[in-house]
């Protein structure tokens, strides 16, 4: 039975109708809105809470590694306590974490606010694919919901580059502490939507002691991963000045983590699926490098254009618009059909296309060329966020598609954070156009290798109708 047919739930009605979607729609657009709305309100915050405007920039970090951390780990909870519970705790840590923003006197707690933010906006995507999942499994889709997965990500990924401009309206109009405030009305709306249209979890199988949840969950697997993440990230955000103890730390918590997991009974980061499933690890790759071509642009040409040419940071959010509105139209064929191998084709020449625009950017074409790369980004946004993520429900198990997931969404936020790093290297002193340049030869760089690890991929389908 294809995903179209659209066969009755257990519950009536169809499967996937607008009660069942929205709830999921609302939480997994609050991830990437949140990690860009916070760059317009970083001056007026260091004014409002009488610190240096660098200070802030933890306020971005903060999120990130929340992000990179909490979206596999949602995703393993979801499996192991029931995605709806996941979900409506996630729904939960947001509505705190907008609070504790908006009343927040100083850094400190504007820094919890963000983590909390991270938290919480980081269990909607995981548990969503966990749940779309099941629900097609148990209506009997013998393909994938295309339409449902192409819904979500315009959601969970392409609606990133709203929050410069919405974050620019809200700062102007309502003041900066308008930017944690808005969690709560939106958070508000997806808890009760969710209590009431999502589905219950199933009850627990028996009474499970401390020590069996642990086992099941891995929780020194997830200790494990945090801090091997918290540390690749740190040498991540220190470069250029490289703080080498980052990197040594990071050598090592992975090298232990790789030996703890493959010893593990439920292990959290399944070392011998990603080996074995070289497939799925390609997948992650390409998601990152998209990421990291479209986070260079959406931070760093975003600070050239205020800095060089002069524009406010609403008329900079404003200009690069179009890659949210490209991308969310190019989504939905490409999901529709449940493509994989021509989108990803797609995805990775755009991104060349794009990178030898930005070398041209120094020049008077300067406006039209910006137009020309936030389109070009937004087919390779909309195609490659798209095609992996339909890849990625073929390739991962079933019962732990909730995890890989979430590891997706931690390869993309690596890739972001990576595109930080750069940016922080080729701006080290001030923002010049050579440094624009090093990102347009950066860009060219993983583009040629995004590239290669797509057409040389034999196992790559052409679709997950194939």
């Amino acid at each position: 039975m294809s995903a179209s047919a659209s066969p009755a739930s257990p519950t009536g009605g169809k499967p996937f109708s607008w009660r069942f979607t929205t709830p999921l729609f609302i939480g997994s657009a609050l991830n990437p809105i949140n990690s860009a709305v916070i760059a317009t309100a970083l001056v007026p915050i260091a004014a409002g809470v009488h610190v240096p405007v660098g200070q802030t920039a933890i306020l971005v970090s903060a999120l990130y590694v929340a992000t990179a951390i909490a979206q596999p780990t949602a995703g393993k909870a979801a499996e192991v306590f029931g995605p709806r519970r996941v979900f409506l705790t996630g729904i939960l840590l947001v509505l705190a974490g907008g609070l504790v923003g908006g009343f927040a006197p100083d850094l400190t707690m504007l820094l919890i606010s963000r983590v909390l933010i991270g938290l919480g906006t980081s269990c909607a995507y995981p548990t969503a694919m966990l749940l779309i999942r099941r629900r097609a499994q148990s209506a009997g889709f013998e393909r994938p919901p295309g339409g449902v997965l192409g819904g979500l990500q315009i959601a969970g990924v392409a609606t990133a580059s709203l929050g410069l401009p919405i974050g620019g309206l809200l700062v102007q109009f309502f003041g900066w502490r308008a930017v944690f405030f808005i969690n709560v009305p939106v958070a508000i709306v997806a808890l009760i939507a969710a209590l009431l249209w999502i589905p219950r979890d199933e009850p627990a199988a028996g009474h499970r002691g401390v020590r069996s949840v642990m086992s099941s969950l891995d929780v020194t697997g997830i200790v494990g991963f945090a801090l091997a993440m918290i540390s690749l990230l740190l040498f991540l955000s220190s470069l250029p000045d490289a703080t080498w103890a980052f990197l040594a730390a990071t050598i090592v918590l992975w090298a232990a983590l790789i030996v703890w997991e493959r010893r593990a009974k439920t292990p959290f980061f399944d070392v011998r699926l990603l080996a074995s499933n070289r497939a799925l690890t390609r997948t992650y790759i390409r998601f990152a490098i998209v990421m990291l071509c479209s986070y260079v642009v959406l931070y760093g040409i975003t600070q050239w254009l205020e800095a060089t040419r002069g524009l406010s940071e609403l008329g900079a959010g404003l200009l690069l618009l179009p890659m949210t509105l490209v991308s969310g139209i190019v989504v939905i064929p490409v999901s529709r059909r449940n493509l994989i191998r021509r989108p990803l084709l797609l995805a990775a020449v755009s991104c060349i296309a794009a990178g030898v625009a930005v070398l041209f950017l120094h020049t008077e074409a300067w406006l039209v060329l910006t137009l020309v790369i936030t389109i070009v980004l937004g087919i390779a946004q909309g195609a490659g966020v798209s095609s992996n993520t339909t890849a990625l429900y073929t390739q991962a198990p079933g019962e732990q598609v909730g995890t890989a997931s979430g590891l997706l969404r931690s390869f993309g936020y690596i890739g972001s954070i990576a595109s930080s790093a750069i940016i922080g290297i080729v701006f080290r002193d001030r923002v010049t156009d050579a440094g624009v340049g090093v990102i347009g030869w950066l860009m060219l760089g993983v583009s040629v290798v995004l590239l290669a690890i797509t057409v040389f991929d034999r196992r790559l389908r052409r679709s997950a109708n194939a």
